[in-house]
C-alpha cells in the first residue's frame, strides 16, 4: 500500500501530512504543523528573514524524518505567496535541498485555489452542489465556484491575514484609522471579482485555513453550540470581527479556538471573511479542515491509483482545462476531439510497437487538443507560438513536468522534427527526450486522418506484417485526402520504429 506525503510551505505556517492508500482511499496516518511566519518579512521588504528561513527549514528537516518513519514512497513540497513574492527564494529552495534533498515547488494562486478544490472534492459528497470555496492564507486569499463539481471561476486575492496585519495594523489593539484603512483596501480587492462571483447562486460556501477554523470555534463558544456545529453566519463573522478589532492581543488569546500565534492576525483575517459574505451575500460559511495538503495527497493518489475518487476528479478537471484552453485561444473543437480520438486509438493499436507508457495516452491526447492552438497568435511560426502558450498557461491538473511534454509534443506538428539542439527540449527529462519522437509521429499521422476536418476516418487498426504496419482505415467514402496525408508520414515513422507504414481504406 503505497503511502504518500504532502508538505505545504505557507506565509504563517508550515504543515504536513502522510497518508497511505488503501482500497482506493487515503488514510491519514501522521500530522504535524508549526507556526514559522516565513511571509511576514516578505509582506515588508519583498525578502524572507534569515531567522524565519532558519526556522522553516528546521522544521522541514524534522518532517524529512517523519517521512523516513513512515517509509513514505512519494513526497511532493510546495510553497505559496511568500516564495512568489520574495527576491531571494532561490537561496531559501537550495538551503531546504540541501538539508532535505527535497526540490520544492513554488505553485500559483490559482494552482493552489485548484488542489484545494480537489482536496475537498475528493473528500466531502458535494459533487451534486453548487460551492463557493475560500481558503484565507498568510499571503492571499483563494476564492472558487465549484459547479457540480467543476471550477467554473477562480481568483487569488493579495487579502492574507500575515500580509494585511503586516501592512495595516501597526498598533495593538489596532488604531480605528488603522482598521478602515484595511477594510478599504478589502473592499476594493473584493469587490473587484463580485460580479463573477454573483453570477452564481451557491449552495453552500466552505471555508477553509486556520483563519476559519479559528473563528468557527470562537463563534461556537459565544453561541454555546454543539462542537459538531461547524457553521458561522454572516451577522456572527462580522460581529466577530468588530470585537477582536478593539481588543488587544493579549484579550483576542483568551477566546476559544484562538491561540497566541492566531491572536496576532485574527482581526485581519476575520474583517476578510466579513467582507466576502456580504459582498457575495452569503448567509453563513462551514468550516472544513481539508485544505491544500488533502488535494496534493489525492493528486498522488489520482495519479497511483486509475478508478478512485480522486482520479475521476482529477481528470474532470484536466478536461475542463483542456477544453477551457483550445476555447481562449480559438481552436477547432471538433477537429481537436476527432484527432484525439484517432490518436488514442493508434496508441491501443500500437502499443507493443511504440513501447511507451500508458501514461502517454493522456499527454498525446492532451496534446491533440492544444495542437492549433499557436494560429491564435500569428499562423507563421504557430507550432512554435503552441508550445510557448501549452508550456506557459495554468493547465490544471497537469504537472510542470508534463505540461512541458505535451507543449513538445504538439510542438511538432509541421515539418520540423525533435532535435536536441531545440530549446523547447530542454525542460523535459533525459526520459522523456528520448520517446518525444514516438509520442509525436502518432499524433502527426492522427491529425493526417482527419485532413480535411471532414470526420471521415472513424476508426483506424494497425497490423505489423514483418517491417510493415499496415493500418486500416473505416468511416465514410472518400477517404483519399487524409491516406494520402497519412502516408507524407512514412519516412518519418520508418526512422522511428524501423518499419514500413501502409495506409489504405478498408474495403
Amino acid at each position: 500500500m503505497p503511502v504518500f506525503a504532502a508538505v505545504d510551505i505557507g506565509a504563517n505556517s508550515v504543515r504536513l501530512k502522510i497518508a497511505e492508500l488503501s482500497r482506493s482511499k487515503l488514510k491519514v496516518i501522521h500530522e504535524d504543523r508549526e507556526v514559522t511566519r516565513l511571509g511576514e518579512s516578505v509582506f515588508r521588504n519583498n525578502a524572507l528573514a534569515p531567522e524565519a528561513m532558519a526556522q522553516t527549514v528546521k522544521v522541514l528537516t524534522r518532517f524529512y524524518r517523519a517521512t523516513q518513519k513512515f517509509h513514505v514512497e512519494q513526497v511532493r513540497v510546495v510553497a505559496t505567496s511568500p516564495l512568489r513574492d520574495s527576491k531571494n527564494a532561490r537561496g531559501f529552495l537550495e538551503w531546504v535541498k540541501s538539508a532535505t534533498g527535497w526540490k520544492v515547488e513554488i505553485i500559483s494562486g490559482l494552482e493552489e485555489g485548484r488542489l484545494i478544490h480537489l482536496g475537498i472534492l475528493s473528500n466531502l459528497r458535494i459533487e451534486n452542489k453548487d460551492v463557493l470555496l475560500f481558503d484565507l492564507g498568510g499571503g492571499s486569499c483563494e476564492v472558487t465556484i465549484s459547479e457540480r463539481g467543476h471550477i467554473r471561476e477562480m481568483f487569488s486575492l493579495p487579502l492574507g491575514a500575515v500580509r494585511l496585519t503586516q501592512e495595516f495594523l501597526l498598533h495593538d489593539p489596532p488604531k480605528s484609522k488603522e482598521v478602515e484603512r484595511m477594510r478599504e483596501y478589502i473592499a476594493e480587492q473584493v469587490s473587484r471579482i463580485a460580479p463573477a462571483i454573483r453570477k452564481y447562486r451557491v449552495d453552500l460556501a466552505i471555508a477553509t485555513s486556520g483563519t476559519a477554523a479559528a473563528l468557527a470555534e470562537a463563534a461556537r463558544s459565544i453561541q454555546k453550540r454543539s462542537k459538531y456545529a461547524h457553521k458561522v453566519s454572516r451577522s456572527m463573522t462580522a460581529g466577530l470581527a468588530r470585537e477582536l478589532a478593539v481588543h488587544s492581543q493579549s484579550e483576542r488569546e483568551r477566546y476559544s479556538g484562538i491561540g497566541p500565534r492566531r491572536a496576532e492576525i485574527i482581526v485581519a483575517g476575520a474583517f476578510v471573511f466579513s467582507e466576502l459574505m456580504a459582498q457575495y451575500e452569503l448567509p453563513s460559511f462551514q468550516y472544513s479542515p481539508l485544505g491544500l495538503r488533502d488535494g496534493l495527497l489525492a493528486q498522488m493518489a489520482a495519479d497511483a491509483g486509475i478508478g478512485t475518487r480522486a482520479h475521476r476528479q482529477l481528470e474532470a478537471e484536466q478536461e475542463d482545462a483542456l477544453i477551457a484552453l483550445g476555447k481562449r485561444y480559438g481552436a477547432d473543437a471538433r477537429h481537436a476531439q476527432n484527432v484525439r480520438e484517432l490518436v488514442l486509438q493508434l496508441f491501443r493499436s500500437l502499443e507493443k510497437l511504440h513501447g511507451l507508457p500508458a501514461q502517454y495516452a493522456q499527454w498525446i491526447g492532451a496534446a491533440a487538443m492544444l495542437h492549433e492552438i499557436g494560429s491564435y497568435v500569428n499562423r507563421n511560426g504557430r507550432h512554435r507560438h503552441t508550445y510557448y502558450l501549452i508550456s506557459n498557461s495554468e493547465l490544471f491538473g497537469f504537472a510542470p513536468d508534463q505540461r512541458y511534454l505535451i507543449a513538445a509534443i504538439a510542438r511538432y506538428m509541421g515539418k520540423s522534427r525533435p532535435s536536441e539542439r531545440d530549446r523547447e527540449l530542454k525542460n523535459l527529462r533525459p526520459s522523456a527526450r528520448a520517446l518525444l519522437d514516438r509520442a509525436v509521429i502518432l499524433l502527426r499521422i492522427a491529425r493526417a486522418l482527419n485532413q480535411g476536418r471532414r470526420g471521415i476516418v472513424q476508426q483506424v487498426r494497425a497490423h505489423q506484417r514483418g517491417a510493415v504496419v499496415q493500418l486500416e482505415l473505416r468511416g465514410k467514402s472518400g477517404m483519399d485526402l487524409e491516406v494520402w496525408a497519412a502516408e507524407k508520414e512514412r519516412g518519418y515513422f520508418r526512422d522511428v520504429f524501423a518499419r514500413d507504414l501502409l495506409v489504405r481504406a478498408a474495403s
